[in-house]
This record gives structure tokens, C-alpha cells and sequence, in this order.
């Protein structure tokens, strides 16, 4: 039996590390992809609830110069029943600033890129063998404690997000492009096709 080489030392560690990299990698693209669902559902909802802010306005509004120009009772049910439903909607929009929040989610979602690239990058590093290992982890260990970081100032993501995020990589591949797709934004000297 022959002992271990270094070198199989060195190429089971760097299929090790290349693992757990992988790993990594495609947890922040799951994360980064899940932040920016969050804003847009958030901003979708804050949209809806503007809309309806309007609508309840404006039967309000009716609803009292109806009352005022004869409709009596009636008129001024109505008014006072829909500003009722108005000031609950304008309550909640007052407390959860679905706004604010969304935008957090954007800044998540951005830093969040920026460290997913960094994992690419990284990876890309490993497979072209130039780096030694102990340079390679170092920089792993650099986007954990950025990761962290990111992470510790994040707002919480829902499950309706996830789905969604799960749904545009899987289904409409939102990260996946082909040797074609990415030809037309490249100079002609960097086609492959």
C-alpha cells in the first residue's frame, strides 16, 4: 500500500473547500434573491394599500356631501362606516412603514450581491489553481464574517418570499444565462458563439 502524496492532500482539500464553497454560494443566492422578493412584495402591498387609501378617501368624501345635500342618514353612514375602514387602513400603513422596510430588503439584497459575486469570484480562484489554499480560505473566512454582518442587520424574509425567490431560479432560471444570451452585452474579441 502506497502512503498519501501531498499532492492528493492538496487536491482533496481543495475539492473540500471547492464543496463548501458551492455551499455557500448557493445559500447567498437564495438569500440575495429572497430580499429583493420581499421588497417587491412589500412594495406591492404598500402600492395596494395607497390605492385603497384613495378609494376609501373618496367615498368618504361622497359619502359626506352626500349627506350634506339631502341624503340624510344614509349619506352619513356611509361616510362614517368607510372613514372607519379608512382610519384602520391608515393605522396599520402608520405602523409597519412597509416603505422603510422594503428598502431595507433592497439594501440586503445589495450587499448581499456583492458578497455572492465575491463567492463566484472565489470559486472561480479555486478551479484556476493560482491561489494557494491557505489564501483561498482566508478570503472564505473574510465573507463569513461579511456575511455576518449582512446578515445581522437584516430584516427577517417570509416563506411566501422564498417561494418566490425558489420560483424565479428554478423555474425562470433568474441567475442562469446562456453562452448566447451572454454574447450580445460582450465585445466581439470575448464571443464564444
Amino acid at each position: 500500500m502506497e502512503p498519501h502524496s501531498r499532492t492528493d492532500d492538496t487536491i482533496e482539500s481543495r475539492r473540500i473547500i471547492e464543496g463548501q464553497l458551492r455551499e455557500c454560494y448557493g445559500r447567498v443566492v437564495y438569500s440575495h434573491k429572497t430580499h429583493e422578493k420581499c421588497a417587491d412584495i412589500l412594495l406591492s402591498r404598500l402600492s395596494r394599500i395607497k390605492l385603497w387609501q384613495i378609494i376609501l378617501s373618496a367615498i368618504t368624501t361622497a359619502g359626506f356631501i352626500a349627506a350634506v345635500f339631502g341624503a340624510g342618514k344614509l349619506g352619513a353612514a356611509v361616510g362614517i362606516l368607510v372613514s372607519t375602514a379608512l382610519l384602520v387602513l391608515n393605522a396599520y400603513a402608520k405602523s409597519y412603514d412597509l416603505g422603510e422596510l422594503a428598502q431595507k430588503h433592497k439594501q440586503v439584497a445589495n450587499d448581499l450581491w456583492l458578497v455572492r459575486e465575491k463567492y463566484l469570484s472565489l470559486l472561480v480562484d479555486l478551479r484556476m489553481k493560482e491561489k494557494p489554499l491557505e489564501s483561498l480560505q482566508k478570503q472564505r473566512d473574510e465573507l463569513v464574517e461579511q456575511l455576518h454582518t449582512v446578515y445581522g442587520g437584516a430584516p427577517n424574509t417570509t416563506f411566501h418570499a422564498y417561494k418566490k425567490a425558489q420560483e424565479a431560479l428554478k423555474k425562470f432560471e433568474d441567475m442562469t444565462f446562456s453562452d448566447a444570451e451572454i454574447d450580445v452585452f460582450l465585445p466581439e474579441e470575448l464571443k464564444r458563439g
